[in-house]
Formats: C-alpha cells, sequence, structure tokens
C-alpha cells in the first residue's frame, strides 16, 4: 500500500495567511490583561493575492491592535521583504475590517447552558462552545512523534527548506514551497521505505536546474530522510515542471484555512469541520481537536493501543461534549470500555478545563500556523505533553 501527505513552507500563501491570522490572535492574548484574557474573541481571516493583504472578522478586546504593522511584520519575517520576489510586506496594500463579535454568539459562550440553569456556579462551566462542530484527534505510535510517518517527513523537508534559506546555505531560494512524501506499507500498516519524495520551491531565476537538484537533495532531502527508508526504487522529484521562479502571492491566492489536512495528520485520520488559524481557543474547532490530540497521544503512549482517534462534538453554547467516541483501530491492549470509562474520568472535555488545562491563553499561536500543529520537536506545544501516561497506566492496569 502507498500513502502520501503534503506539507508546505511558511512563504505559501494560505499559510502566510495563517501566520497573519494568528499572529493578531496573539497580540490580542499578549495585550489582554492576565485575568480578562478567558473574555477576549478572535475570529480572523486573512487574504493575500499579488500586492494586496485584507484582514476581515470579528473580535472583542480591550487592547489596541495594530493590524497593519502586525502583517507588514509577519510578512517581512516569513522573507517576503524585496520587491523582485513579486510581494513585499513594505510595499503591499493592507486592507482591515473588522467587526465586534456577534451578541448572539456571545450569549452562549459567555455563560454556558449548563451554568444557567444552576445555583452554584462551576468555573469549567462557565463558558460554552463557542460553534457546534465534530474535532478528531490521533496519535499512533509508527514514529516517536506518535504522527504518521509521511506527513511528519513533509513537514520536516518543509521546515528544512526554509532552514537553509534563512541561513543562506540556499541562498537562491524563495520562500514559496511544498513538499510530498509517498511512503509504501506492508501488509501490516507498517512503513517498509519511501516510494517518492516531492520538492517544488521557489527559486532564483539565476540558479541552473542541475545545481537546483544536487543541493537540494544534498542540504535538505539527505538531512531529513532516514538512510534505511531510502529503497532502490525510491524516486525523488525536484521542480518537475523544470522552473518555480514565479511564486507567492504574486502567483497565487491565499485564504486562511486552507490547508487543514497539512495543519493535521496529511489525510491519514479524518478532520473536523473547521480550521484553526485564527480562531480563540473558545471556539471548539481548534481546542477541542488540541484536546482530542493530547489524550489520543496519551493513550497511545501509555500502551492502551497503538493507534488511537478520538471524535468529540459539541453545541454551541453548551460546555459539555455532545459525543466522545474512541476507536483504537483493532489495536487496544485493554477493552475499550475500560478505556471509555477511564477517559471520562481523568479527562474533562469542556472548553474552559481544556483552556485552563492545557494553559490555551497564552500566545503561541503564530507557531502553529507552520509545519503542523501537531509531532513538532522545534517547538513545545501543552497539548503534546505526556503528563498523564503515568496515571492511565494506573488506571488502565498497563
Amino acid at each position: 500500500m502507498l500513502f502520501t501527505s503534503e506539507s508546505v513552507t511558511e512563504g505559501h500563501p494560505d499559510k502566510i495567511c495563517d501566520q497573519i491570522s494568528d499572529t493578531i490572535l496573539d497580540s490580542i492574548l499578549e495585550k489582554e490583561p492576565i485575568e480578562n484574557r478567558i473574555n477576549a474573541r478572535c475570529a480572523v481571516e486573512t487574504l493575500v493575492t499579488r500586492g494586496l493583504v485584507i484582514v476581515t472578522g470579528e473580535v472583542r478586546t480591550t487592547a489596541y491592535i495594530d493590524v497593519p504593522t502586525l502583517v507588514r511584520n509577519t510578512i517581512l519575517d516569513i522573507g517576503y521583504n524585496r520587491a523582485k520576489f513579486g510581494f513585499d510586506g513594505e510595499t503591499c496594500a493592507v486592507i482591515t475590517s473588522i467587526e465586534e463579535q456577534s451578541a448572539d454568539i456571545a450569549l452562549g459562550v459567555d455563560r454556558s447552558l449548563e451554568l444557567k440553569s444552576k445555583q452554584v456556579e462551576d468555573p469549567f462551566e462557565k463558558i460554552g462552545a463557542g460553534d457546534q462542530g465534530i474535532m478528531f484527534g490521533y496519535a499512533t505510535n509508527e514514529t516517536d512523534a506518535y504522527m504518521p510517518l509521511p506527513i511528519l517527513l513533509a513537514h520536516r523537508l518543509a521546515k528544512r527548506l526554509a532552514d537553509v534559506r534563512k541561513s543562506d546555505t540556499l541562498d537562491f531560494l524563495r520562500p514559496d514551497g511544498k513538499t510530498q512524501v509517498t511512503i509504501e506499507y506492508d501488509e501490516n500498516n507498517k512503513p517498509v521505505g519511501i516510494e517518492t519524495v516531492l520538492i517544488s520551491t521557489q527559486h532564483s531565476p539565476d540558479i541552473k536546474r542541475q545545481e537546483l537538484e544536487e543541493t537540494i537533495k544534498e542540504h535538505v532531502i539527505i538531512p531529513v530522510i532516514p538512510e534505511n527508508l531510502f529503497t532502490k526504487n525510491t524516486k525523488i522529484l525536484i521542480n518537475p515542471t523544470g522552473r518555480f521562479v514565479i511564486g507567492g502571492p504574486q502567483a497565487d491566492t491565499g485564504l486562511t484555512g486552507r490547508k487543514i489536512i497539512v495543519d493535521t495528520y496529511g489525510g491519514w485520520a479524518p478532520h473536523g469541520g473547521g480550521a484553526f488559524s485564527g480562531k480563540d481557543p473558545t471556539k471548539v474547532d481548534r481546542s477541542a481537536t488540541y484536546m482530542a490530540r493530547y489524550v489520543a497521544k496519551n493513550l497511545v503512549a501509555s500502551g492502551a493501543a497503538d493507534e488511537v482517534l478520538i471524535q468529540l462534538s459539541y453545541a454551541i453554547g453548551v460546555a459539555k461534549p455532545v459525543s466522545i467516541n474512541i476507536d483504537t483501530k483493532g489495536t487496544a491492549k485493554v477493552d475499550e470500555e475500560k478505556i471509555y470509562k477511564v477517559v471520562n474520568e481523568i479527562f474533562d472535555f469542556r472548553p474552559a478545563a481544556i483552556i485552563n488545562n492545557l494553559d490555551l491563553l497564552q500566545p503561541i499561536y503564530k507557531k502553529t500556523a507552520s509545519y503542523g500543529h501537531f509531532g513538532r520537536k522545534d517547538v513545545e506545544f501543552p497539548w503534546e505533553r505526556l503528563d498523564k501516561v503515568k496515571e492511565l497506566k494506573a488506571a488502565l492496569g498497563l
């Protein structure tokens, strides 16, 4: 069996938008007084095209946010800092249209359905889910990052492209780029080797094709791909069109939330109904997806199963999830009903509890907007912690 996943660099137009939206969220959280962060709201979308950035959405904050400056600094940090790259953070136009959050939505988020019906307040029922929807979390022991191998390698190749560009190791590279990895699996769904590595990277018009291919192999592919995964049949494709000079927003319109499969598990596991970037953690599209990954990863690390897929569903304005489903794909080492019971005893899936337990009111979100939200080694995210393994082992008798 062959399975393929892709990633994109931080200079891809869609990822520019994700980073801008999350930079605005981070700025709100950073400037909002800590005691008031739970009341801040952000749902911001960004669009980029040739010479133009449009930022729109709804926020609620007591802080002043200089959106145009945040936009320009984000674009410059990515590497679009010269007009000859076709897009420049200093000269592009920035249009903003940001309104207050809907009062109707706030009714359910600020005070959950459970809290309205009780005399005694439970702090974790203070807020309801910011929207209805379904969310998935996944983990597998296929890799030490508890991620499927194809998306893990695709992300690391994309990150490596950015690293060698920014360090001037390969000074002919430009910010836009995509990677793709195809893994061959055996009849037991175990990876046995790489079928294809595909890299498409924006570059200077001056670089010769042969030099580009040789240096990408030497400085990007070989340092990232474990040697034992190469086979005699492995194919390496680099810029198969032959030329990738025009890139970024000059070549393609970008939009927040259009790389949701890249953000999660590369297509190996399902994705829920919504994207992440630009959304504060009262939006369960984001926070509950992080929680589901956190629980799944701790279950796999505890030895409860080789892989775990968790689905959560919520109703807007209601704190408790409508449903929780745990699927071990037949790999459970203990009874699945026991796993379900223990998970519900140890973990609290109400939005306020998720925000508290995973410390989601910190300005950490721009870092999530490139190279995946899960399985990262270059940054530490609270939903990647393995702090419940010991408790799970004890409760499950492992």
